[in-house]
């Protein structure tokens, strides 16, 4: 077995789907859910970072077991021409409507970041510059493929960024009575916030992320001799890097309940989120958050796409290769109908973001299915398939997923209703 520090060195996608779902959608559901209901929903960022553990370490399972990603292992369960047919569009669809969705709120989050840091660029038209601007250097960056170098300087800066809200957590004096209630409550606010209830959980329990963890776990672990310490290096990894993405989005919460709840206030733009950090930071609050803001927001417009080529290649059984021209076309319509759904969105950018978050809760059942589906094939997984206690707490986990979607789907209505007539 590894030690300590050989499990610590192993950590990595786990970090990877952590970073991935720090960003701005996170930012903005939990600041919004802090300054709007306190700590009251403290439960649903608790309950989210437990079925993420529990989703994506079978993910993870699946690719270090199998070495295929998850699309590739749905063509591989479904072999009829009409079953991978229907596999094929749910998963396709599922993953594009809900990344291009998720690249609208990445590239409205980054545009909100540059207009908190430079307040000169709050206008209609630096808007659609700034969504252009943007879009062109995601697409260069793709393209080339040196985006991993930027990336990791730019997940750094999200990194310092949850480490400045977790200790202003503390340095805003919050209410810990409440919190703990807050964690373990289980209320919704008086008129029934599901909407962003379903903007936590769609935050935090991403579906490409899914797709994204199969694979790159099946990369780093997929040859390994000894499967079942790349099985332990893995649930060490996903328990460490997404539970401490899961305290740093709580911080956010707290936060924001702390400061803007407690003062009655509002968000409807980033340097009201920045608020949340004055209590450390002082005037540099909306600068510094302005950048943090706009680092998270490109990393996950990289990422976005990129999750949803590898995806539906992966269904269609086209290979995983970016130098493709097929496997290129796929993160360039995401990345081309974010630009377009940035432009042309009239609403408030943190309506946006929070509509987008809600959109990826209506898909996680689709995705947990197939997952949960693929996971305890004998053929795939062998001795390594799902257990039946694993099972029982995975249908437990899609069932709230359900049951949120439900409750949200009213609000989700009238929010794309709000977002289109805006």
């Amino acid at each position: 077995m590894s030690n300590l520090a050989t499990r610590i060195k192993n950590v990595g996608p786990g970090a990877l789907v952590a970073a991935a779902f720090i960003g701005p959608g996170t930012v903005t559901s939990c600041s919004v859910s802090g300054a709007s209901a306190g700590y009251t929903l403290l439960w649903a960022m608790l309950l989210s970072v437990i079925s993420v553990i529990i989703m994506q370490s079978m993910a993870a399972r699946l690719g270090i077991v199998s070495g295929m990603g998850l699309g590739e292992a749905l063509r591989t369960k479904f072999t009829s021409s009409g079953a991978r047919i229907l596999i094929s569009i749910l998963v396709i669809a599922a993953v594009f409507v809900g990344n291009i969705a998720y690249e609208t709120g990445n590239l409205t989050g980054s545009i909100m970041g540059i207009q908190a840091a430079i307040p000169a660029t709050n206008t209609g038209t630096v808007k659609i510059i700034l969504a252009l601007v943007l879009g062109v250097i995601a697409f260069i960056l793709l393209f080339s493929g040196s985006y991993k170098r930027v990336e990791s300087i730019l997940t750094a800066l999200v990194v310092i960024m949850g480490i400045i809200f977790l200790i202003c957590a503390f340095a805003a004096k919050p209410e810990w009575k409440e919190v703990f209630k807050g964690l373990f409550g289980f209320k919704v606010p008086e008129g029934g916030d599901w909407m962003t209830v379903a903007a936590l959980m769609g935050t935090t329990v991403v579906p490409y992320n899914i797709y994204l963890h199969a694979a790159s776990a099946s990369t780093k672990w997929g040859h390994a001799g000894d499967k079942d310490d790349a099985l332990a290096n893995s649930r060490f990894d996903s328990i460490i890097s997404i539970g401490l993405g899961g305290i740093i989005s709580m911080a956010i919460i707290v936060c924001a309940a702390a400061t803007i709840h407690a003062t009655g206030g509002e968000i409807k733009s980033g340097a009201d989120m920045a608020k949340a950090l004055t209590p450390l930071l002082g005037s540099w609050a909306t600068v510094i958050f302005g950048i943090g803001l706009f680092a998270a927001g490109i990393t996950s417009t990289l990422t976005a796409p990129l999750a949803a080529a590898f995806a539906s290649s992966g269904i269609l059984g086209w290979g995983e290769d970016m130098k493709k021209t097929r496997f290129k076309v796929f993160w360039i319509i995401v990345l081309a109908f974010g630009i377009i759904a940035t432009c042309t969105l009239g609403a408030s950018p943190t309506q946006i973001i929070l509509f987008a978050q809600a959109a990826n809760a209506l898909l996680l059942p689709i995705t947990g299915i197939l997952l949960l589906i693929v996971a305890n094939d004998f053929g795939i997984m062998k001795e390594y398939k799902n257990k039946a206690w694993f099972n029982i707490l995975v249908i437990i986990v899609i069932a709230i997923f359900v049951f949120i979607a439900a409750r949200n789907m009213r609000a989700f209505i009238t929010g794309l209703q709000n977002l289109l007539a805006a």
